[in-house]
C-alpha cells in the first residue's frame, strides 16, 4: 500500500509473450537442424549422469523447486522426473555434461504430459533444441550437435511452459564419444540435510510439515522431540496421535541408498486447545477490511470512528521497522492528523471493537522495511506486535511486507505470534499480484504455512500490470477477469474460500493503476461465489464461503463519498 500520494514504485510488465509465437521461433531453430542428427557409433556411450532419475534428482538442477522424482509414470526403470511449471517459472531442469571438443553427439529425452521441450547450450557451435506440445504417453525427442574446437562441457536442459501442466522426462541420453564424466555417473552419495522445514496446519492431535526437496534424496525422515515419528516419499508430512495444547519439536532428514543425512535445524509448533483454532469469531462470514491512514497524504483525515460500519476488519497503517531486525513500533501520528490524541486513538479502537469490528495493525506498507529472516528477528516480530497489541488493544496483524518475505522465518513468527495471543488473532496479508502467481513464492508459501491460523489473504489487484490466470491466460489489470483467473490461482492452489478476499483501490487516487468500479467488484464477487456477472473467464466451480474484499484505503473511500464501501459493502454481506 502507498504512503505517498499520485506515486507508486514502478515495476516491470510481468506479462508473458504470446505462447504460440514463442514456440514457432522455438519449433523452427529446432528445425535447421534437423540435419546434425547422426547414428551413434560404437564406441559411443552416454555422458549424461544419473539420465533416468534412478538417484533423484543427483546432477540435475531444476528452477524454482519445480522438479522432483516420481516412481509413476516411468519410461524405465523405478524413477522419472516431474517437473511443474508455476507463474513465471517454466520449470527448466539442467545437468553439466562432459563431452570432446569437435565432436558430434545425439540427444535425446523421452517424454509426456504438458508442453516438453529438450535442448543443449554451450555447444561452442550452434545451440539446439526440440519441442513437443505434450502427450499422454511416452514421445521421444531427438535432436544432435557438434562441440566447437574448445569445448568440454555443455549444459542440457529440459523445460515446460508458462501456464501449462507438469511434464515427465526419462531416460536423458547424450550419445557420443566419451568425455570422461560418461555412463550413468557415480552411485548416490548420502544427501545433505533438508532446508526450509516449517510447520503447517495444526489440529489437537496433528501438525502437519513440510521441507525443500534435496538433491539426490529418495525419503525423509520427520522426528519428533528426536524419536522418529513418520517417513516421507515427498516434501511434506503430518505427525499424528499427538497431545492438545502441547508444544513440540520436529526435525527431519534426507535418505537414499548411501544413507541418510544430519537433521534438519528443528522447527516448533503446537498444537490446539480443545475446540479452539482458526480466525475469532468476530470475523464474520463474508466480511470487508480496510486501511486506515495514519499520515496525511492529499486523502480525507479520518479518526477511526470516522470509519463506516461496512468496514469490518480496519487495518491501522503502518506500524514501523525500529533498529532491532524484526522488531515493529508504532506512533500515532497527532499533527499530520489534526490533533486526532493517543487517547482519542485508544478509546477509539474499543468503540469499534464494541461494535464488532477488528482492528488490527498493519506492518509494512510500500515503503515498510521490516525484514524476517532469521530465528533472532522472528522472535523480535512476535514479540513486539504482541507488545503492540497489548499495549493498544489490537486484534491481530496484517504482513503489507512489499520489499521481500522470508517464508520460512515470517512463519515461524506468526506461529509465535499465535502462541501468545491465542486462538482468537487475526492474521490478514496484502501480498502483490506477482506474490501469489505460485504456490513456491514465498508470500503463497507463508500463507499455506499458517492456513490453520490465517484469517484472510487481500491480494492487491493493482499496480501490477497483465499477469497470468489459474488457466494459463494473460489477462489486463481493470477487469472483472483480472479479478476472477488471479483469485482462482489462490483458491486452487491450497487456500480456503474464506481466506480469499479481492483488494483494489477505493479510488483513481488511491493507486497508480488497476482501480475498477464498485460494480466491477461486485461482479467478480459474484462470479466466484455464485457463478454468476462473469467475464470471459468462468471458475470449473464456485466458492460459497469467498470472505469478501478489501481496499486502499478507507480515507481514499472518504474522499470519494464511500462510493466503494457503500456499494461494495452490502453486497459483501448478500453473499450466499
Amino acid at each position: 500500500m502507498q504512503r505517498s500520494a499520485g506515486s507508486r514504485r514502478r515495476r516491470r510488465n510481468t506479462s508473458r509473450p504470446f505462447l504460440g509465437g514463442a514456440m514457432a521461433v522455438i519449433a523452427a531453430g529446432a528445425l535447421t537442424v534437423t540435419g546434425l542428427v547422426s547414428t551413434a557409433q560404437a564406441a559411443d556411450v552416454n555422458n549424461a549422469k544419473n539420465a533416468g532419475f534412478e538417484s533423484g534428482l543427483a546432477n540435475w538442477s531444476c528452477s524454482a523447486g519445480s522438479g522432483a522424482t516420481v516412481s509413476t509414470p516411468v519410461r524405465g526403470g523405478t524413477s522419472a522426473l516431474k517437473a511443474t511449471p508455476a507463474g513465471q517459472d517454466h520449470a527448466k531442469c539442467t545437468q553439466t555434461v562432459a563431452v570432446k571438443p569437435n565432436s558430434t553427439y545425439a540427444l535425446s529425452s523421452w517424454v509426456q504430459g504438458g508442453y516438453a521441450y529438450l535442448g543443449v547450450t554451450g555447444s561452442g557451435t550452434t545451440d539446439v533444441s526440440t519441442w513437443t506440445p505434450g502427450s499422454t504417453t511416452w514421445t521421444k525427442l531427438s535432436t544432435s550437435f557438434k562441440t566447437g574446437a574448445n569445448t568440454t562441457s555443455v549444459t542440457v536442459y529440459t523445460h515446460g511452459w508458462y501456464g501449462q501442466s507438469a511434464y515427465f522426462a526419462d531416460d536423458v541420453e547424450v550419445t557420443g564419444p566419451d568425455g570422461g564424466g560418461g555412463g550413468d555417473g557415480p552411485g548416490p552419495v548420502i544427501p545433505a540435510a533438508p532446508a526450509g522445514l516449517a510447520a503447517g496446519a495444526t489440529t489437537t492431535s496433528s501438525v502437519a510439515l513440510s521441507w525443500n526437496a534435496v538433491s539426490g534424496a529418495t525419503g525423509y525422515k520427520v522426528y519428533r522431540d528426536g524419536v522418529q515419528a513418520t517417513t516421507s516419499t515427498g516434501t511434506s508430512a503430518t505427525v499424528t496421535g499427538l497431545s492438545a495444547d502441547t508444544a513440540y519439536q520436529f526435525t527431519v532428514s534426507a535418505t537414499n541408498a548411501a544413507g541418510e543425512s544430519v537433521k534438519s535445524a528443528a522447527v516448533s509448533a503446537r498444537t490446539t486447545k480443545p475446540g479452539t483454532g482458526g480466525p475469532g469469531p468476530a470475523v464474520p462470514k463474508h466480511a470487508v477490511t480496510g486501511y486506515w491512514q495514519n499520515f496525511n497524504n492529499g486523502a480525507a483525515v479520518q479518526k477511526l470512528t470516522d470509519v463506516p460500519a461496512d468496514y469490518d476488519i480496519i487495518a491501522v497503517s503502518f506500524a514501523d521497522a525500529t533498529a532491532t531486525q524484526g522488531a515493529v513500533t508504532f506512533k500515532l501520528d497527532t499533527a499530520g492528523l489534526g490533533g486526532y490524541t493517543d487517547a482519542q486513538f485508544r478509546a477509539d479502537i474499543k468503540t469499534k471493537q464494541a461494535q464488532g469490528k477488528n482492528v488490527i495493525i498493519s506492518i509494512g506498507g510500500e515503503l515498510g522495511t521490516v525484514r524476517v529472516d532469521n530465528d533472532a528477528s522472528a522472535t523480535a516480530f512476535a514479540n513486539s506486535v504482541y507488545a503492540l497489541m497489548q499495549d493498544y488493544g489490537f486484534n491481530g496483524v496484517d504482513i503489507d511486507l512489499e520489499n521481500g518475505l522470508n517464508a520460512t522465518y515470517m512463519t515461524k513468527a506468526l506461529r509465535q505470534l499465535s502462541a501468545k495471543a491465542g486462538s482468537g488473532l487475526v492474521i490478514t496479508m496484502a501480498p502483490q499480484t506477482i506474490d501469489m502467481q505460485s504456490t513456491s513464492g514465498e508470500y503463497f508459501k507463508t500463507a499455506l504455512n499458517i492456513k490453520d491460523i490465517l484469517t484472510v489473504v487481500n491480494m492487491q489487484y493493482y499496480n501490477s500490470g497483465s499477469m497470468l490466470g489459474c488457466d494459463g491466460k494473460v489477462y489486463s489489470q481493470g477487469s472483472v477477469d483480472f479479478l476472477t483467473a488471479l483469485a482462482c490461482i489462490q483458491l486452487e492452489g491450497g487456500l480456503d474460500p474464506s481466506q480469499v478476499g479481492i483488494g483494489v483501490p477505493a479510488s483513481t487516487r488511491g493507486a497508480g493503476s488497476g482501480y475498477v468500479a464498485p460494480s466491477v467488484v461486485n461482479a467478480a464477487l459474484d462470479c466466484l461465489a455464485k457463478g454468476t456477472n462473469c467475464g470471459s473467464f468462468k471458475p470449473s466451480k464456485t466458492y460459497p464461503s469467498l470472505r469478501g474484499a478489501m481496499t486502499w484505503s478507507t480515507n481514499w473511500d472518504a474522499t470519494a463519498g464511500f462510493a466503494w464501501s457503500k456499494a461494495v459493502g452490502p453486497h459483501v454481506r448478500s453473499l450466499p
